[in-house]
């Protein structure tokens, strides 16, 4: 239950007004739920703070649940049991034609975007005392990435393989791998995350590690292989002892609604974040990407009428063939 708690302080401290009259709520559903990640990871934190917004501002009953992520929060908003899952593109667009790794051949043609959230960096980290400081130093480590149907575990795989690395790959959520990291049951961890990922801050804060991600040379290869992530620099001084940034590969964030979401409910929920911006980087500093000028990262999902409607009035363009 320790999303409710997130749910409510941030809610609590965090008052919009609203702005629907209430006979534009007469479909609205008395509760909603949002597919986040693990515990310990951005999405969790992201999507319960989410969450709190929501009920506080819009009177509905708004909780953020763990989930294994973006792979799986595609075909849980699919099939309705979750309105709102937050998603990377990548996954997202193999769930919208039909290759998701959890429900293949099924296309989630019932997804529709809302807003844009941020960047997700791909990130490793190992105790110093491994010995592990660069991915290639993970080919025969035992390597959690993360959970099973989450981003990093969908794409560290493929970067191995790009990249020639042989690691014995193992699932956990963010909190257990850091754990198994700081117990020596597991060599290294590599996930994915809005900076800072919070599991990979308490252990840096805990112990001397090792924090990186991929040399010129390394992204040069997963770029050309896989198209759908971009490079992408982590700034210095996300994590301590860690004064300088380094590269890596990244992947853009969306969070997306079933297309049977009422108009009006799916419009405010698009305004609020959006014109809410001071109380969503409060609730994580990624936020500071939660912007109106970040749709056009979005480039195959077509956009729900409701937040169609929002980005109409703000004069931000939605292509044509996105207008869903």
């Amino acid at each position: 239950m320790r999303f409710m708690t997130v749910a409510a302080t941030v809610a609590a401290t965090f008052s919009l007004s609203p702005a629907f009259a209430q006979d534009d709520r007469a479909d609205w559903p008395s509760s909603l739920t949002i597919g986040t990640a693990s515990q310990g990871g951005t999405y969790f934190i992201y999507g319960t703070g989410l969450a709190g917004l929501i009920s506080q501002n819009l009177d509905l009953n708004a909780s953020g649940e763990v989930t294994g992520g973006p792979v799986q929060n595609a075909t849980l908003v699919e099939t309705g049991d979750h309105q709102i899952g937050l998603v990377t593109m990548g996954p997202a667009y193999e769930a919208w034609t039909g290759n998701s790794e959890l429900a293949p051949g099924v296309e989630h043609k019932a997804l529709r975007a809302l807003f844009p959230m941020y960047q997700t960096p791909f990130e490793a980290v190992a105790l110093q005392s491994s010995g592990i400081a660069d991915v290639t130093d993970m080919a025969g480590k035992r390597v959690s990435v993360g959970p099973a149907g989450g981003t990093a575990a969908t794409y560290w795989p493929r970067f191995f393989e790009v990249l020639g690395v042989d690691a014995t790959i193992s699932y956990a959520g963010a909190n257990d791998a850091t754990s198994q990291v700081k117990d020596g049951l597991i060599d290294a961890f590599a996930f994915a995350a809005g900076v800072p990922i919070s599991a990979f801050a308490q252990i840096a804060a805990e112990n001397p590690v090792n924090i990186f991600g991929f040399t010129e040379e390394q992204r040069a290869q997963i770029l050309e292989a896989m198209p759908e992530v971009a490079a992408f620099e982590v700034p210095g001084g996300m994590y301590q002892g860690f004064p300088e940034g380094h590269g890596t590969v990244a992947m853009w964030n969306f969070a997306v609604a079933h297309q049977d979401m009422p108009e009006s409910l799916a419009y405010e929920i698009t305004k609020l974040v959006m014109e809410g911006n001071e109380a969503m980087m409060q609730i994580h500093a990624t936020a500071a990407e939660t912007l109106p000028e970040n749709v056009d990262k979005n480039t195959f999902l077509p956009y729900h009428p409701g937040a169609v409607r929002y980005f109409d009035e703000v004069g931000v363009e939605i292509p044509a063939e996105l207008r869903g």
